[in-house]
């Protein structure tokens, strides 16, 4: 399945004035992450019943569950229609279209063990920060698109949190915009906000579909990641190959530095 969009070829000649990245399964190692369980996290939160608790009746477990199971349907329904129509979605209406009502006196104390929940499978990649300054000493900008429910302010405080914040020249986040990739309207919102065009510009993530198909759409090249155990239900078969492989994000280094002297490796 794809969405039907020609690729636009890219110009070998053209130079690279940006270089951008996906962030889950890229920038972050990739996680196989308990999905059910986050939401399970949040709404026993939410209805002051942790799980540690040894005061925890049967009856208020339950409840929780039944929310964390509607929050869990509300979310898989906007991510099968990202990769249907391409529409994003955020947290704040996931939540509100399950019910969850953002002026209950716990929902920040459920918010924070959701992030909680999450933090260990945020980790930036140790090699983000020796590939940026690589870039940057080159005069090549850095950017961000990344496909996610998430808020600016989460990923940016994560992006700090990590000590890569500042190598950051642009960042856009499907959550803020109408789309996700890999349609092209997101490719050409990150370029925007890095102030470059498309056809001088890379793309960098993990999957075949969003990350490959979706930046060649508008020009880009793409340098696919392929270290990333996609889940089958997560997968959208699509004719698309990749300008070039970075079995480690520091050969992203390596495989501009090819394309920048013409001696790209085939």
């Amino acid at each position: 399945m794809s969405d039907g969009g020609a690729r636009v070829e890219a110009d070998p000649d053209a130079g690279i004035d940006a270089v951008v990245f996906d962030w889950g399964g890229t920038l972050t190692p990739w996680h196989d992450v308990d999905l059910p369980e986050q939401w399970r996290v949040f709404a026993r939160e939410v209805h002051g019943v942790p799980i540690s608790s040894p005061e925890v009746s049967q009856a208020d477990l339950d409840e929780a569950h039944r929310l964390a199971d509607r929050i869990l349907e509300v979310e898989s329904s906007a991510w099968r229609r990202g990769r249907d129509d391409h529409s994003s979605a955020a947290l704040a209406d996931i939540l509100d279209e399950a019910g969850v009502d953002p002026e209950h006196d716990r929902h920040h104390l459920a918010l924070a063990a959701y992030r909680g929940f999450w933090e260990p499978h945020t980790l930036t990649d140790p090699q983000v920060r020796p590939l940026w300054e690589g870039l940057r000493e080159r005069g090549i900008k850095v950017g961000v698109l990344s496909n996610t429910i998430w808020s600016r302010d989460y990923h940016r405080g994560i992006f700090e949190r990590d000590g890569v914040l500042d190598l950051v020249d642009a960042d856009v986040y499907s959550s803020e915009i109408d789309h996700v990739k890999p349609h092209p309207e997101a490719f050409r919102a990150a370029c925007r906000a890095l102030g470059v065009e498309p056809t001088r510009s890379v793309y960098v993530g993990d999957r075949l579909f969003e990350d490959v198909h979706g930046p060649q759409q508008v020009g880009m090249r793409a340098i696919w990641v392929p270290h990333s155990d996609i889940p089958a239900g997560q997968k959208v078969e699509v004719d698309a190959v990749p300008d070039a492989r970075a079995h480690e994000l520091l050969d992203v280094l390596a495989i501009v530095d090819g394309w920048v002297s013409g001696t790209a490796p085939s």
